[in-house]
């Protein structure tokens, strides 16, 4: 166990907190600080023994009295440690800022979710300025292999992923925590729909449904990706505009509801970081752009 990890299973115990606050006082013997404690001097030694194990206390013998006092600097360094983890998890735009603009949005979708229809038309418009040509990007938005590179908000991966790229073809989006290598939680998240219109290099639409757990729709979203060249030369961009339109939504869709600007915004951050990239001088993207994700697990 290292120093920090044995310091914190020491101070978990509130006795032992209470004679490490009792020495922060100043050095006190055995036998007052079982007092002032309230607890059997036995009980109070080997409390005391743990802490110096720990390395927070350290003692020393004066005549029949052994007189223990505080080691500051541990303390010092687990204040620094604890310090470090709060001002990570706070840092602005960071997973849990995320975390807490989700938690805003679900309880402002749950209390409009009275009734099936609630969220029908609600429409959400997107747009990002993309590294490549609209036939690269046109890649990245249908080959599944491409698709499981960015087809996931943030801490996601791809657990399942069909899209055939012609009307009528077939679409499955499943996903799972990204950490969650062995499958061992439930799926985050589950979709089936239909490409409505693939125009290469141009224009995309499609319909998707996220399934409830039940294996109900929550609703349905009708996707459109519209793709145009800008730049010139090698330096050639494509303008990707999105408009992701909500219809027949349930009472029970609005946790999913609360998630896509967020969680569709995250996905298309994640293409133009994928684009950026992988893209070289002359549009090009590297071998392993054809890995087929389907099977991914």
């Amino acid at each position: 166990m290292d120093a920090p990890e044995a310091l914190l299973t020491a101070l978990a115990d509130p006795a032992r907190r209470r004679l490490v606050a009792l020495l922060a006082e100043r050095p006190r013997p055995v036998g007052v600080l079982a007092q002032l404690a309230g607890a059997r001097q036995p009980q109070t030694t080997k409390h005391l023994q743990t802490l110096e194990r720990a390395g927070v206390v350290t003692s020393q013998r004066s005549g029949q009295r052994r007189v223990y006092a505080l080691r500051p600097g541990p303390l010092r360094d687990l204040a620094a440690e604890l310090t470090r983890l709060a001002e990570a998890a706070e840092r602005p735009d960071g997973p849990r800022a995320t975390f807490e603009r989700y938690g805003a949005g679900l309880r402002e979708e749950r209390a409009a979710a009275e009734e099936p229809g609630w969220a029908d038309g609600r429409t959400f418009a997107f747009h990002r300025s993309l590294a490549g040509s609209p036939a690269l990007v046109w890649r990245h938005l249908t080959e599944p292999g491409l698709l499981a590179r960015w087809w996931t908000p943030d801490d996601l991966r791809v657990s399942e992923l069909a899209f055939e790229a012609r009307p009528g073809g077939r679409i499955v989006q499943e996903y799972r925590d990204a950490e969650d290598a062995a499958g061992a939680d439930p799926v985050a998240g589950r979709a089936e729909g239909t490409v409505e219109d693939a125009r290469p290099g141009e224009r995309l639409a499609y319909r998707l449904s996220p399934l409830l757990p039940g294996g109900g729709t929550a609703f349905t979203a009708h996707v459109e990706f519209t793709l145009g060249a800008s730049g010139s030369g090698t330096e050639t961009e494509t303008e990707l505009d999105v408009r992701y339109r909500i219809s027949d939504s349930t009472v029970a869709s609005a946790d999913f509801v609360a998630g896509i600007e967020i969680g569709f915004g995250q996905c298309l951050d994640h293409l133009a970081a994928d684009l950026a990239a992988r893209t070289d001088a002359n549009g090009t993207t590297d071998s392993t752009d054809s890995t087929d994700a389907r099977s991914a697990s």
